[in-house]
């Protein structure tokens, strides 16, 4: 009786978070949005990532268009701002909404590409729900977590209203499926189902600037016992070549364009990692090239786990927590990658591993930072129901991306922690018996 109490205020508490992060989305930063939209006459279309991908996909299978051209940049604008952005207008936006991904990034889209866009819509909004869902049962099975049938849908419902999820489906991000691909590959890590796994790998390089680092990782662990994981790179290699070849059949010299495209996009968005949002340029590179050093020596130490170990799901959740940190572009949705990291510290508390008082502080501070968007959503949400004039709306509208910097930076850190504590205890495993 006592679990099924807990299992029940723990699922209410769930909910109720979750929809305070979705009526936060909807009810005051769309209120905010559009009434700052209104004041300054900035352009509002459909607003959905997947629009660009989706509209350059059609004119290229369909009509033979380059997608990386000029004139598709314009029809884009037409649908996602509701008219072409003019750079004479000081507030409108900068980001031109260029096609800025790979070629082979058309075949994901090819079934939807004669359909009305939003039909497209609509099945996209539920695709990403699924794959987010699905996500979490992945990485549990990557991480060897075997958690009760409660637990594990009260983490689904938190991950479902967690705040960076919540901006990627309104979004409708790619990220969100390039994060379900990812873990996934995973889940057939862990199964031994190597050859898929390097499939997977291959398709989650739609957006390579999140998905490199954990396929560097993944050639050297792979590489360490070459008989045994071959299979993982030719896996990655047959998609990655079938990928590659089709988009060269359909758009040849598309790489020269998608180097262009993505040097125009970061000229005109500016974007940022976190480390150098919050440091600046000279020293976030220096502390991020540290963070890759420290990474580095402690996944070397587990390169030759096997893959239906924790421990190698540990590694996995800490490089996709370092990519969130170096990454040149600091976007909330990228926040997706540090689900597994949550997941590890979470098993850690769960597990009650003796640690040093000092890092159990830092957890506390980190569960609290990460906790801290679903105070204040529920905080605005009840706010919204009685006192929240406009005004005010609009002066605390930012108060859940407060953290939005330092949460990566704090998860990273700790499953950095999590992962140099665990090196003795994985050498002392591995040592010969005397």
């Amino acid at each position: 009786m006592g679990k099924q109490l807990r299992f029940f205020a723990g699922l209410v508490l769930a909910l109720v978070v979750s929809s305070s992060t979705w009526f936060y989305m909807n009810r005051v930063l769309r209120e905010h949005q559009l009434a700052e939209a209104a004041a300054h006459d900035r352009p509002r279309g459909n607003l959905s990532d997947l629009y660009p991908r989706w509209l350059g996909a059609r004119e290229l299978l369909l009509h033979g268009r380059n997608p990386y051209g000029s004139d598709i940049a314009i029809e884009i604008q037409r649908g996602y701002y509701g008219r072409p952005i003019d750079p004479s207008r000081p507030y409108d936006p900068k980001d031109e909404q260029g096609f800025a991904y790979p070629a082979y990034v058309v075949f994901l889209l090819a079934p939807t590409v004669r359909l009305p866009f939003n039909e497209v819509q609509i099945g996209f909004r539920w695709l990403l729900i699924s794959l987010t869902a699905a996500s979490v049962l992945f990485w549990l099975h990557s991480l060897r977590w075997k958690t009760s049938f409660g637990t594990g849908l009260i983490f689904i419902v938190l991950m479902l209203g967690w705040l960076p999820v919540v901006q990627a489906i309104k979004l409708q991000q790619l990220s969100l499926v390039v994060a379900g691909l990812l873990a996934a590959c995973g889940a057939c890590l862990a199964g031994g189902w190597l050859f898929l796994a390097g499939g997977l790998l291959a398709l989650s390089t739609i957006k390579p600037q999140l998905s490199w680092p954990l396929v560097l990782w993944l050639f050297v662990w792979a590489g360490s016992e070459w008989s045994s994981r071959r299979k993982l790179i030719f896996g990655f290699a047959l998609v990655m070549l079938l990928l590659l070849g089709g988009a060269e059949l359909v758009l040849p010299h598309w790489l020269g364009m998608f180097v262009q495209g993505i040097s125009r996009y970061h000229q005109y968005t500016q974007n940022q990692s976190v480390l150098t949002s919050l440091f600046g340029m000279i020293v976030g590179r220096i502390v991020g090239a540290a963070c890759i050093l420290v990474c580095a020596v402690c996944l070397w130490e587990v390169r030759k786990e096997p893959a239906s170990e924790a421990s190698f799901g540990r590694a996995s959740a800490l490089v996709l927590a370092l990519t969130v940190v170096i990454v040149p572009m600091s976007a909330l949705y990228n926040e997706v990658l540090l689900a597994p990291a949550i997941l590890v510290l979470l098993r850690s508390v769960w597990s009650r591993d003796p640690i040093l008082p000092a890092v159990r502080r830092a957890r506390a501070v980190g569960f609290l930072i990460l906790a801290w968007p679903w105070i204040a959503t529920m905080g605005l949400s009840l706010m919204s129901f009685f006192w929240l004039t406009p005004d005010l709306r609009d002066r605390l509208w930012p108060a859940p991306l407060y953290p939005s910097y330092v949460i990566p930076v704090f998860i990273f850190g700790l499953a950095l922690l999590d992962a140099w504590g665990s090196q003795p205890r994985t050498l002392r495993e591995s040592a010969p018996a005397e």
